[in-house]
């Protein structure tokens, strides 16, 4: 647990210091990138970098051998989680033609088959990390129900982590990382309208370590995730045009979806009977 929580805090205290120079080298190129995204490519970057540095006492092969073990003999267990939470998905998407009155099922389609490949890209990189690593390693300091909790908690907060504000650099700003970060961490301090995002973000991460737990594999939730992105992308053609959706279907913030309750309850029930959902565990993490 000490080394996973030096690794992080050495890839953000140097992203701190990176971000700004990556910033500085992007304008003198002529290109205009928001810093905070600038900032949390740097972050993915220098946190990699940490892993890597720190790869022997945090076992991180090991942990990403087991968690990625044996792919050609989980296709079903990554079908199967993708079916679950397409099923999930597809009950809001009814809800909300319910309520609107309206299903434009063709461009839901269209959209969501357009971003098969970036869903299980996501999927399986997000699952390598959050579950193989971050879950994995926490299993060996403290039990399953504490790591998962954990993890879990770990997951919401590293999605909320943006920074409120939309700016730009021009030249060197050496204090612009420590600013950005600042001005993240008082969004998650001060959550406001974000708290129902970070409610369903925790769920979620649960539903995932679970499924994680439950295979000691990162397939079956690496299908779970890969669906609910396809589901976040084609949303917005759902909610377009005519009277806003409910709040208990659709929250507030970037992805009205998880921060709405019917997707918390979905989330809750799909760990209930997760037993059921996902057939005969292959090999649980103890």
């Amino acid at each position: 647990m000490f080394w996973l929580i030096f690794a992080l805090a050495a890839g953000i205290g140097a992203a701190v210091v990176i971000a700004p120079l990556a910033a500085a080298v992007i304008s003198a190129a002529g290109l205009s990138f928001p810093f905070p995204r600038i900032f949390d490519r740097t972050v993915i970057a220098t946190l990699a970098a940490a892993m890597l540095w720190l790869a022997r006492p945090l076992g991180l092969a090991s942990l990403i051998r087991d968690g990625f073990a044996e792919p050609r003999g989980n296709w079903r267990p990554a079908l199967r989680g993708f079916a679950i939470t397409l099923v999930a998905v597809g009950a809001l998407f009814t809800a909300a033609f319910v309520v609107r009155g309206a299903a434009p099922i063709g461009q839901v389609g269209a959209r969501a088959v357009r971003y098969v490949v970036a869903a299980v890209t996501i999927a399986l990189i997000e699952e390598g990390f959050f579950r193989a690593f971050v879950l994995g390693g926490m299993l060996r300091d403290m039990g399953r129900p504490a790591a998962l909790a954990a993890s879990s908690a770990l997951y919401a907060l590293a999605h909320l982590v943006r920074s409120p504000a939309r700016f730009y650099l021009t030249g060197f700003h050496p204090e612009a990382g420590l600013t950005n970060l600042s001005a993240s961490a008082a969004r998650i301090i001060n959550a406001g309208d974000a708290l129902p995002m970070l409610v369903g973000l925790f769920l979620l991460g649960l539903m995932l370590g679970a499924a994680f737990l439950r295979t000691g594999r990162i397939w079956l939730p690496a299908g779970m995730h890969a669906g609910l992105v396809i589901g976040a992308k084609a949303w917005p053609v759902v909610a377009q045009g005519g009277p806003p959706l409910p709040r208990w279907l659709a929250g507030p913030g970037p992805v009205p979806l998880i921060a709405a309750p019917a997707g918390w309850a979905l989330a809750i029930a799909i760990v209930v009977l997760l037993p059921w959902l996902a057939g005969e565990p292959t090999r649980p993490r103890l």
